[in-house]
């Protein structure tokens, strides 16, 4: 079998006058990005974002009662209180007894009587106890008490507008 000039030259690694330019080899320069490692590091990603999501609420483990409220915007960082269903009050994550919940309230405020304050109790405490603890806060002069609960309770037939008769 016989071999042309150019068919040798271009065999054995190129003679000929013409050279390859910009040091690109026998392929053209790939132009097309592989998404697939980007999408299992996002999978990963979004899998890890959503076991953590749960882990990141209030410390106290409490079963909130349904409503229909919708949830609230923050302004600033609040200060919580949380009610067991045994009665335990809770600020932030630490127990307090109720005769100290006021002071202690007073103190993480720093003076800051507008400072909302969340009070989040389990739906089987006792009605007493969450009046007891909204009425100490009422009367250490704190104005933004907000009651928490769980959206998608049972609807007591309100609309957003009234209806024309």
């Amino acid at each position: 079998m016989a071999l042309s000039s150019h068919d040798a030259f271009s065999a054995a690694g190129g003679g000929s006058g013409r050279r390859r330019r910009y040091g690109r080899g026998r392929r053209g320069a790939l132009s097309e990005i592989n998404v697939t490692p980007l999408v299992d590091v996002m999978l990963v990603l979004l899998i890890v974002f959503m076991i953590s999501a749960p882990l990141m609420t209030a410390g106290v483990p409490l079963e909130l009662p349904k409503t229909e409220a919708a949830a609230m915007q923050d302004q600033q960082t609040p200060i919580t209180v949380s009610i067991r269903a045994d009665g335990a009050v809770f600020v932030q994550d630490q127990p307090v007894p109720f005769e100290s919940l006021s002071p202690r309230i007073k103190a993480m405020s720093e003076g800051e009587r507008a400072k909302p304050i969340y009070v989040r109790a389990d739906g089987r405490a006792s009605y007493a106890v969450v009046a007891q603890v909204m009425g100490s806060l009422s009367t250490s002069g704190f104005s933004s008490i907000n009651l928490i609960t769980d959206t998608g309770g049972p609807s007591s037939g309100a609309t957003d507008q009234p209806k024309a008769r």
